[in-house]
């Protein structure tokens, strides 16, 4: 069941993403080679902490850290660790922050010095189709019209989207309906309405979108070993429009 938010929650909303915001703004800064990946989780619940909110994903199903940090071919839910990034590589920060009994849901993929002139273009094409896609967050459309037009402009140069995972909705819990692919065919899925709130998150690959789960549980790593970049901002769709929350 989708539920819609009123103007009073997603300010709330608003709270948590903005201290998300801000941590992938300042993660920015810090990114280069020889730092771990494990110092870049602790940078971000510092923060996280000195705001007196909560790490969403500390502890959430067992998951051990407060961000989830995946390099290279880890498309998704790598834990922090005493990996060293080295020039070349693209890591994916996702961080998610509780705030006043609301979530707020984000990722970044940076890229760490000088990178390939391929991974360089598989993140610019990663941020760009979630633009493309939010093109179609309007009232009255259907939700798979967002997917479409990100699977569509992902293809268009050559990549891949995974299809294991999705975004959500988000509010009070972490993750709630809809589900959200980013591939599908227009005019399927429910019908958007003025106070939906979503984290669309596409996660796109060099190579084949299969993707398997190291012993971890979690560390979700592309087949082939190519490329993965990951991308998300958690939206609302108002009667004015939609609001990216976390930009």
């Amino acid at each position: 069941m989708v539920i819609l938010k009123s103007k009073n929650e997603i300010d709330n909303i608003r709270k948590a993403c903005n201290i998300v915001k801000e941590i992938l703004e300042e993660i920015e800064e810090i990114i280069k080679p020889g730092i771990k990946t494990k110092d870049i989780d602790k940078f971000a619940e510092d923060i996280i902490n000195k705001r007196s909110a909560v790490p969403s994903f500390k502890n959430y199903r067992g998951y051990p850290a407060a961000t989830c940090i995946s390099v290279n071919e880890v498309v998704v839910h790598g834990i922090p660790s005493d990996y060293v990034l080295k020039e070349g590589d693209i890591v994916s920060v996702d961080v998610g922050v509780f705030k006043d009994g609301f979530h707020g849901d984000a990722a970044r993929t940076y890229m760490v010095g000088n990178v390939s002139e391929e991974a360089r273009l598989l993140v610019e094409v990663t941020k760009n189709s979630f633009f493309e896609g939010i093109k179609k967050a309007k009232i009255g459309n259907r939700l798979h019209d967002i997917s479409y037009n990100i699977q569509t402009y992902v293809e268009k140069h050559g990549f891949n989207v995974v299809r294991d995972f999705f975004g959500h909705g988000i509010g009070r819990n972490l993750h709630e309906d809809p589900t959200i692919p980013n591939f599908g065919k227009p005019n399927r899925g429910v019908k958007l309405r003025a106070g939906m709130v979503l984290a669309i998150e596409p996660m796109v690959v060099l190579g084949n979108y299969e993707v398997v789960t190291l012993r971890d549980g979690w560390t979700a790593v592309t087949k082939d070993g190519s490329l993965a970049a990951h991308y998300e901002n958690t939206i609302a769709l108002t009667d004015k429009g939609v609001e990216i929350l976390t930009l």
